[in-house]
């Protein structure tokens, strides 16, 4: 059955020597994957710029009870994303969050929160100048935490405490696992609460601190939602910021 479909482009990975198969999230479906012919024409030169990571796209899918793969047709992108095609840094930004998101949305059902948060963050991504950017890939993460239901309880935090990473909550003492943050540290978590969209920039990290940041966040995402080890968009992430 044709449907028109909305969706967050996630990876393309080849198929056969005439057709890539595109994984993705969708506003209708969730986690969707589709057939996507290609060659050397004109056709399948725009089907690859229009399905680059993250692209937002309106299109045309043949969606069948019990069949995993769907065929695409009548691609449209939603937003141009110019600058996140064309500056460095907003696309090595782009290609680690759609390999986190990869990761994250593999087992997703339709959930519109989810999507429509992906949806805004990456325009706001492509708008937002990029020496301002260097913290948007840990307010983006903590956000998605937040939409999957697994962010840390921040509320009753005040320095001196640790981080219980398995109980995603603030404690007065070190509990008796090892999975913890220490007080040293524990303050950052509390300051990503406080992080928004327009505030980001104003947070000061060194390059370690950030880098430890990051970790600590994919570490909780890891133990509370789904896997992140082996990202390889992490080491130029990491060399940029």
């Amino acid at each position: 059955m044709l449907q028109k479909i909305h969706i967050i482009c996630l990876r393309t990975v080849r198929y056969s020597d005439t057709a890539n198969i595109l994984s993705a999230y969708s506003l209708e479906n969730g986690r969707v994957s589709f057939l996507i012919n290609d060659g050397k024409g004109r056709e399948s030169s725009r089907r690859r710029a229009l399905t680059q990571p993250l692209s937002l796209l309106e299109c045309v899918a043949d969606v069948r009870p019990g069949r995993d793969i769907s065929r695409l047709s009548e691609l449209r992108a939603l937003s141009p994303l110019t600058a996140i095609r064309t500056n460095p840094v907003k696309c090595s930004l782009a290609l680690f969050i759609a390999e986190v998101l990869t990761s994250l949305l593999r087992e997703s059902n339709r959930d519109e929160a989810v999507w429509r948060y992906i949806e805004q963050s990456v325009l706001a991504l492509d708008e937002i100048e990029a020496a301002r950017a260097a913290n948007f890939h840990l307010w983006f993460l903590y956000g998605m935490g937040r939409c999957l239901g697994v962010s840390p309880d921040a509320s009753g935090y005040y320095p001196g405490m640790v981080f219980d990473i398995d109980g995603g909550v603030f404690r007065k003492s070190a509990p008796l696992h090892r999975n913890y943050v220490s007080a040293e540290r524990s303050g950052a978590v509390a300051l990503l609460e406080r992080m928004t969209l327009e505030n980001m920039h104003l947070f000061r990290f060194t390059r370690e601190q950030r880098g430890e940041v990051l970790d600590g966040i994919l570490h909780f995402l890891s133990i509370h939602h789904a896997p992140l080890s082996g990202l390889k968009s992490l080491d130029v992430l990491r060399a940029l910021f």
